[in-house]
């Protein structure tokens, strides 16, 4: 101990004569005693001039201009195909700690390659974990981190007296490893950590010597490998990380882009720039580099993300779709959860999801088909053909779907009866007193958006042709109180152009309509046979849950409600809505509205009062001519 500390010490006074003589004779005698080196190779001894920034200088050229020599055991072994000739060639020869630890990885990596149960019950392997014991301070740097990580691969408990003397020097040597040598030490901690091993006193060093010296990151690999131990750094260290990936961005491979997008996802740190970068470099590959693992892995990373990026968006199914038949059920219906989280519809991928649960439904589980219907639903995928596919999906649904947790099972009928397939059995078993009870509990939001799904199915059961007639009760969930509706900019102005169309008569427009059926219309007129506003205050309203005044709608007029559509509600490129949204527009129509709809990507091109009301009247005529041609 008290040499080691000496050769630290003289290695603080470079330019002192005094600590010369000693500084050469410590750092050959002390060092690394085992690690054979030429008189020319020793010029790093002499004292030379260093500054600040080169902190990690020392451990470069320990690295660069001290080479391990390979003795003629380690040569052999390197060569040696299976455990069981490691074994014989160290039992014949013998060797230093050094060699036994080069072993120790060499025999770990045949185990891997070719199996070996109870390996570490051989005397021979005993006697290498022996010399390594007995010697462990004269180890190389780079042998004692593959050490750790090979002996932790073979089983070797981790509280073993090997393993933490092992963890010991390596907090005597942490200030003269390579950057590279703590990111694979890091990478062995997280490994222990989530085996539930922790080395408080080795974590918080490693922590604070990459915190340090982080600026001496220089290679792809290395960041990936750091970025997936993300849950162990501070947040700005984990900034400092993704400054040096999107520096390096253009060197990484594609399993390195894989690694540093998932660590992402682990910490839900959406850092668009780099993000951006990766998705480019990406794309950038070529096919044999996009394996199919690793496009699923970037598909859930952009969902769990709300990350969109098109180009990639449209490579992933171009890539998928030749491998479909390989793709097992687990894998297809994360994609299609991925991509309806992300709001696209590439038809052509999804016809292929769908004809993969025709062929292989017997592989699907009951919760995988559910995600599938959920993601169909989202996305308000309608199949051209679908009798066969919807079969086998009531089909395995028969036994199973009473016994579905409540929130899955309201989820699964909203989801069918956005894609109309839901049947009077399903609907019936969510609208009942007693099932609406059990899903009352949770945040008040989500409690709100039950209530409203449920309100959904008992619109689909009132308006949609199911052929019988169900008597639906009433939806028991109570409303959320006390929380005030935020129109949000466009049905703002929606609201004020509304206003001008009817002159300011108040009695002439409901804005923010809530319906019994639980949609709401951002504005509701009834015109008369020229199309012009009349007052809706005594008229009846079926669709309102008083039921409106007791006047009946005059001979020739038209219930008209205004909708206004947002880039939320269509599907990502393109004019297509999402299934909440075309499920609405059908219920809106279906209980006698004219629905004029007034797309964002119209609407934002007004720029003048005046040209939206020309713009909401020009619709309206529109809207009713094409109901009367019907």
């Amino acid at each position: 101990m008290t040499t080691r500390l000496l050769c630290r010490w003289v290695r603080l006074f470079p330019r002192c004569p005094q600590a010369a003589t000693a500084s050469a004779r410590l750092q050959t005698s002390t060092v690394h005693p085992t690690e054979p080196v030429s008189l020319t190779s020793l010029s790093w001894i002499r004292p030379s001039a260093r500054y600040l920034c080169q902190a990690n200088e020392l451990a470069r050229m320990e690295e660069t201009t001290v080479p391990y020599e390979q003795t003629p055991l380690v040569r052999l072994v390197e060569k040696a195909s299976t455990p069981e000739e490691v074994l014989q060639l160290w039992a014949a020869q013998g060797g230093s700690a050094s060699d036994a630890a080069r072993c120790l990885v060499q025999l770990n990596m045949r185990v891997m390659e070719k199996g070996g149960e109870g390996i570490l019950q051989d005397p021979r392997c005993k006697s290498m974990l022996e010399t390594v014991n007995s010697q462990v301070s004269s180890v190389w740097n780079g042998s004692l981190v593959g050490l750790l990580r090979a002996l932790t691969m073979l089983g070797l408990p981790p509280d073993d007296p090997l393993l933490r003397s092992l963890q010991n020097e390596l907090l005597w040597r942490i200030r003269r490893f390579t950057y590279r040598h703590l990111v694979y030490v890091v990478d062995w901690v997280a490994f222990q950590q989530r085996r539930g091993y922790k080395n408080e006193a080795l974590t918080t060093a490693l922590l604070k010597q990459l915190e340090l010296r982080w600026t001496e990151l220089c290679d792809s690999r290395t960041i990936s490998i750091l970025m997936g131990c993300a849950l162990l750094f501070n947040p700005s260290l984990m900034d400092k990380l993704e400054d040096k990936a999107l520096e390096l961005a253009e060197s990484f491979s594609a399993e390195d882009i894989r690694r540093v997008t998932s660590a992402l996802v682990s910490q839900n740190r959406r850092a668009v720039p780099l993000l951006r970068a990766l998705s480019y470099h990406l794309n950038q590959k070529p096919s044999s580099e996009l394996k199919t693992p690793l496009l699923l892995d970037i598909a859930y990373a952009y969902g769990k993300l709300n990350f969109h990026q098109t180009q990639m968006l449209q490579r992933i199914p171009a890539e998928l779709l030749p491998r479909l038949s390989e793709l097992s059920a687990l894998n297809v219906t994360r994609c299609a959860k991925s991509l309806a989280f992300l709001k696209w519809l590439h038809l052509p991928l999804f016809e292929g999801f769908a004809q993969h649960y025709v062929s292989n439904s017997g592989k699907y589980s009951t919760m995988q088909v559910c995600n599938l219907i959920l993601s169909f639903a989202k996305l308000n995928f309608q199949l051209g053909k679908g009798e066969e596919f919807y079969q086998k999906v009531h089909k395995a649904l028969e036994g199973s779907f009473q016994n579905l947790e409540p929130f899955l099972k309201t989820d699964v009928v909203w989801s069918l009866c956005v894609l109309n397939q839901a049947n009077p059995d399903y609907i019936s078993s969510v609208l009942k007193h007693a099932f609406q009870k059990k899903i009352t509990g949770g945040s008040a939001d989500r409690t709100e958006g039950y209530r409203l799904k449920l309100l959904h199915i008992s619109a689909f059961a009132q308006l949609e042709p199911l052929g019988i007639t169900i008597q639906t009760p009433a939806v028991l969930l109570p409303t959320s109180q006390g929380k005030t509706e935020v129109s949000t900019p466009p049905q703002s102005s929606l609201h004020k152009a509304l206003q001008s169309l009817t002159d300011g008569r108040t009695q002439a427009l409901r804005t923010g309509v809530k319906t019994k059926y639980g949609w709401t219309i951002d504005g509701e007129l009834v015109v008369d046979s020229e199309n012009k506003p009349i007052d809706l205050e005594n008229l009846k309203a079926p669709h309102l849950p008083g039921g409106g005044g007791c006047d009946a709608l005059p001979a020739g007029a038209r219930r008209i409600a205004f909708v206004a559509w947002e880039f939320s509600n269509y599907c990502l490129r393109s004019k297509d809505l999402l299934g909440r949204f075309a499920m609405q527009k059908r219920h809106l129509q279906l209980a006698g509205f004219i629905v004029v709809e007034v797309p964002y990507f119209e609407w934002l091109e007004l720029k003048s009062d005046w040209q939206k009301v020309a713009y909401l009247k020009d619709k309206l005529g529109k809207a009713v001519a094409e109901d009367m041609a019907k």
